[in-house]
């Protein structure tokens, strides 16, 4: 019985097949330099686009291209606040109206915190 058995190979071994016959594609390697002062070359396919930017293997700076390929500029927008945002649906006339009501209806204890009711009733009544 034991004669008959299959022999596998272990997990992550080797390959049965060999490179006759295979045609590799066109390679090309690619230069780039760090900041830190690295020099490093990455293998890369003749059709690919070459980045202008490549991460540096040896401490994680950006490298850049030693063909002289420059990275695109990347248009920024510029942060929008909270008052960018309020002033695109209503103008400030409005705002400043809006604010006397409410400051008003403060005042009056109509509108706010509990605790400042309170307060102006007591003043009230006295």
């Amino acid at each position: 019985m034991a004669e008959r058995t299959l022999r596998g190979a272990r997990l992550g071994g080797q390959s049965f097949e060999d490179e006759r016959g295979i045609e590799f594609a066109a390679r090309q390697q690619v230069g780039y330099h760090c900041k830190q002062g690295h020099d490093f070359e990455v293998t890369m396919s003749v059709e690919a686009d070459i980045p202008a930017v490549w991460e540096c293997p040896r401490c994680g700076a950006e490298a850049l291209s030693t063909a002289g390929i420059e990275p695109e500029a990347k248009v920024e927008k510029p942060a929008r606040t909270h008052w960018d945002m309020l002033l695109e649906r209503r103008s400030e006339k409005e705002l400043e109206d809006i604010l006397k009501e409410r400051l008003e209806l403060l005042r009056g204890g109509e509108i706010g915190p509990a605790h400042l009711h309170r307060a102006n009733r007591k003043k009230r009544v006295s």
